[in-house]
């Protein structure tokens, strides 16, 4: 297992998996508008399931990963059918990701570290919610003996993101770690279909590929979560939490929520928009 000094941390990662080929069958009648297929879509509640629009076919697509139970996959398919909506299966578990290991620690708990933000002189640390629900305390090491901060905030599920305020002598630059070395952080930016992206985590280190889709609403077990922006790069457990970004520019896009898959047989991956969590507590990145 990598080791990285957390004074350099501004970590992406998140699991993903190869797109699978099943599809529906496309009814002979017209496809209903993309605004009605997502009020439609809206009321799907199965976990292991996400939709939204895929760039690469023009169409509204459901996906469902191998958790969704053969009755449960007749109704989706039931209600996508008629709605002119694609279906589509991706191996794995769609899931959020935290692990024990490195990076941040707390509760037990292992994620990754996704930007340093701040709030005039006040530092935080920005990660996934579903990671910062873990714990009140987050440390540097392992052995929990090094204090990062304490939680201040999580909004999850419905989002996922969260924050922990520095408390700690640890040095936070507005830097990704890069497996080794270090990338300056210019500021955040707002992906866009088709963009050369990396992550950096915990886990797996630097990934890189591109940006797949936008607006993606993900049916975690734990909840939905929504407007997310969806990769084709992969992501294991730990990895949740670090940050989508802009390698050629040090622009921040998002931070790893989840996905389905991992680094072996690949996958994909889905992130909140930086801009979100700085515009929802008012804060800068450094």
């Amino acid at each position: 297992m990598r080791r990285s000094p957390l004074i350099a941390l501004v970590l992406t990662a998140l699991l993903l998996i190869a797109p699978g080929a099943a599809q529906a069958a496309v009814p002979d009648q017209a496809a209903a508008p993309a605004a009605d297929q997502a009020a439609t879509l809206t009321g799907v509640r199965t976990a292991g399931t996400a939709w939204g629009l895929d760039p690469a076919t023009g169409r509204m697509t459901l996906t469902v990963d191998d958790t969704v139970a053969p009755g449960e996959l007749a109704a989706l398919r039931a209600i996508t059918d008629r709605a002119g909506v694609l279906l589509r299966r991706e191996p794995g578990t769609l899931r959020p990701l935290i692990a024990g290991g490195q990076a941040i620690y707390g509760g037990g708990a292992r994620c990754s570290l996704g930007a340093n933000a701040r709030s005039g002189s006040t530092y935080y640390v920005i990660t996934a919610g579903h990671c910062t629900t873990a714990a009140a305390t987050w440390y540097a090491d392992s052995a929990q003996t090094t204090v990062l901060g304490n939680r201040t905030a999580t909004s999850y599920p419905t989002n996922d993101y969260g924050l922990i305020r520095y408390t700690g002598r640890i040095t936070h630059p507005s830097a990704v770690y890069t497996y080794p070395g270090l990338l300056t952080i210019t500021g955040p930016g707002n992906a866009y279909i088709g963009q050369a992206v990396c992550r950096s985590g915990s886990t797996t280190g630097v990934r890189c590929g591109t940006v797949t889709g936008l607006n993606q609403t993900v049916n975690y077990s734990t909840g939905v979560i929504y407007g997310l922006i969806r990769t084709n790069i992969c992501a294991e457990p730990g990895d949740s939490g670090g940050p989508l970004y802009v390698a050629s520019t040090g622009t921040i896009l998002g931070i790893l929520s989840g996905g389905t898959g991992n680094c072996t047989a690949g996958g994909t991956t889905y992130y909140q928009p930086i801009a979100e969590v700085l515009a929802a507590y008012g804060l800068t990145l450094p």
